[in-house]
C-alpha cells in the first residue's frame, strides 16, 4: 500500500488515495470541533485512541456479520478502508434522551426511551445537517427508499450489537451517528464509532465518557477517552 495525494481533509480525518483505486488511508486528526466547527480545539492523541476504538468496533462488528469499509491498521494514526460512494445522510440511533433530542422533545436528559429512535440527517456542513424525513430523502435524491429501509435495518442490528456488549464494559450507550457508502452494489458502514460520535455513559455514575466533555467545557476530554479505550481493549495510555 502505498500513500498518495490527499483528497479531502474533514474535521477530525484526512482521506488519502492509496496505488489501489479501490482503498483509501483515513489519517485520525487530534484536532476536535463542536457546533459544526463553531467551536475547536485539540485533544492529546484523540486520533491515535479514536482509530484503535474504531477498528475494534468494527471488527467486532464484521465478527456479526455487519459488512464495513474496514481494511486493516497500518499504523497507530491510520486505517485502510474501502473505497465507498458515501450516501449523505448522518444515521444517528438513540437510546436514551440527550443533547438536540432532549432539547426538541422537552425530555429531561438521561430518560431511558421505550424503544430505538432512529433519525435522519442531511450531511452538509453550509446547512448545518438539518433533521430529514423520508419525503426530504426523495426529494433530495440521497438514497432509495430500499437504501434507507437498509440503513435503519443495519442501524438497529448495530445498536443492539453495541448496546449488549458495551452493559458488559459498564458503559450506557445514549446515542451515536452513523455513515454508510455503497461499493459493488452492497451498503457497507463507514466512517467511524468512537467519542467522537457516540455518547458513552458509565454505567454506575453516568459520567460523560465521550466528546459531550469537550462540548460542554466539563473537562478531563482527554482522560475520557483513554478510560474508553481502556474498557474496549485493555490498552492503557
Amino acid at each position: 500500500m502505498e500513500k498518495k495525494e490527499a483528497l479531502y481533509e474533514g474535521k477530525a480525518k484526512i482521506m488519502y488515495a492509496t496505488n489501489n483505486a479501490t482503498e483509501l488511508l483515513v489519517y485520525y486528526k487530534d484536532d476536535a470541533t463542536a457546533g459544526n466547527g463553531a467551536k475547536k480545539g485539540t485533544i492529546a492523541d484523540k486520533g491515535i485512541m479514536n482509530n484503535k476504538m474504531t477498528a475494534f468496533f468494527f471488527q467486532m462488528l464484521e465478527k456479526e456479520g455487519i459488512s464495513t469499509h474496514y481494511l486493516s491498521m497500518p499504523s497507530d494514526r491510520e486505517m485502510l478502508v474501502k473505497k465507498l460512494d458515501m450516501i449523505p445522510l448522518e444515521v444517528v440511533m438513540r437510546n436514551v434522551a440527550a443533547g438536540s433530542l432532549a432539547e426538541r422533545l422537552g425530555l429531561k436528559e438521561g430518560t431511558k426511551l421505550s424503544q430505538p429512535i432512529v433519525e435522519l440527517y442531511y450531511k452538509s456542513d453550509p446547512l448545518n445537517d438539518p433533521l430529514l424525513n423520508y419525503y426530504h430523502v426523495q426529494i433530495l435524491h440521497l438514497a432509495t427508499p430500499e437504501e434507507v429501509a437498509e440503513i435503519e435495518k443495519l442501524g438497529l442490528r448495530i445498536n443492539e450489537i453495541l448496546t449488549k456488549f458495551l452493559k458488559e464494559k459498564k458503559v450506557d450507550l445514549i446515542d451515536f451517528k452513523l455513515e454508510f457508502g455503497r461499493a459493488n452494489g452492497k451498503i457497507l458502514l463507514g466512517d467511524e464509532i468512537s467519542p467522537d460520535n457516540c455518547r458513552f455513559w458509565d454505567s454506575d455514575t453516568h459520567e460523560k465518557l465521550d466528546k459531550d466533555r469537550f462540548r460542554r467545557d466539563l473537562g478531563n476530554v482527554e482522560g475520557a477517552y483513554k478510560e474508553m479505550l481502556r474498557r474496549l481493549t485493555g490498552e492503557e495510555r
